[in-house]
């Protein structure tokens, strides 16, 4: 398959070129788009044939169901049983990165949504993505534009490296703005439940619902047989080429054990990588360390991860030693993503 790779400026749309997306996916084939989270990879959400080009393009397990994005607030057409609860948030946080979880229609076929009788459903905020999903007239379903279980892709060269050869159409825009996925929320119970935590934090929904929780499934590792309800649940995601570890604990304590452990890497002739911040960045004694942003703003951290997981892969690093952040706000999200793409190896000092 050759891919055809487009450059879209999101503030001067060629329209022409999302024609020519949104052709692909009326004849069943596979788009890249670009969204605020980050990049997608996407087919026609009602077509099956199309849906598993997704799953074997990405190399996905078939049980990891996909979210529908659409191009404006109506989700009658694809969702039944709509809570008041839910319709709130949409009019609140729509477009932007919050995905709800509902009941689906029969419109919705099974390989969407992995079998379940529940569907994801976001509006993204994003110029490129609304003109593709509009002119497409189809919801389409898209998971992150990367090879399953390698770190979702913020920028279109990721893309490329990723899929070039297995999808029809990259479309590439700027950067993604926020670089997490969106938040997942469950509207399908008594209380609202967070299957994935992301930009659209747990306070902002305990404004609607303050009875929401976290499903638990998001705080540890699950086992082989857990039938994940949303993306991210169940596999290694997020996953640098290295080993990783996360070191958390008070400041000076975290700083001292993350140089004795990379001395003893070094000692054995390994490649250390470490991830930091801007404030900590002069106390390690290794030349390969990047700063993911200030400790003060965990937005800029949180958009950063995963391209700086990419460049440590290029590095050839053996293995890779992060500091912990705090789990305040979106800081939920960014560690429950350090925390899969290490494999829940912690250690704390």
């Amino acid at each position: 398959m050759k891919t055809k790779v487009y450059r879209l400026d999101e503030n001067n749309l060629d329209i022409e070129k999302i024609k020519n997306a949104a052709h692909v996916i009326k004849e069943g084939g596979t788009v890249v788009l670009p969204t605020e989270t980050v990049y997608g990879l996407g087919a026609d959400g009602l077509n099956s044939e199309a849906v598993k080009k997704i799953f074997v393009a990405k190399g996905r397990p078939q049980d990891n169901p996909l979210i529908i994005h659409v191009c404006d607030k109506d989700v009658s057409k694809y969702a039944k049983n709509i809570p008041q609860v839910a319709k709130k948030l949409i009019d609140k946080f729509w477009p932007g990165p919050l995905t709800l979880l509902l009941e689906k229609k029969d419109i919705i076929p099974k390989e969407t949504t992995a079998g379940l009788d529940t569907v994801g459903i976001r509006m993204p905020r994003n110029n490129v993505a609304l003109k593709f999903i509009e002119l497409a007239g189809k919801p389409i379903a898209a998971p992150s534009a990367n090879l399953s279980g390698k770190p979702s892709p913020t920028e279109m060269k990721r893309c490329v490296e990723d899929l070039d050869g297995k999808v029809d159409i990259i479309l590439g825009g700027n950067e993604s703005e926020i670089g997490l996925e969106s938040t997942i929320v469950d509207c399908t119970g008594d209380r609202l439940c967070i299957l994935r935590p992301g930009a659209i934090t747990l306070d902002m929904i305990k404004e609607f619902d303050d009875q929401v929780y976290i499903d638990p499934a998001i705080l540890k590792k699950v086992t082989d047989d857990f039938k994940p309800k949303a993306p991210g649940m169940k596999y290694r995601h997020y996953a640098p080429k290295a080993k990783m570890k996360i070191i958390c604990g008070e400041e000076k304590k975290t700083i001292e054990k993350i140089n004795e452990i990379v001395q003893n890497y070094i000692d054995a002739n390994l490649k250390v990588g470490i991830m930091t911040c801007d404030e900590h960045i002069n106390a390690y004694n290794t030349e390969c360390k990047i700063s993911l942003g200030s400790k003060k703003n965990l937005e800029e951290i949180s958009k950063n991860l995963f391209e700086t997981l990419r460049s440590f892969d290029e590095l050839n690093v053996d293995i890779i030693i992060s500091e912990a952040f705090e789990e305040k706000g979106i800081g939920l999200a960014l560690m429950n993503r350090l925390k899969k793409a290490a494999g829940y190896e912690i250690e704390f000092v």
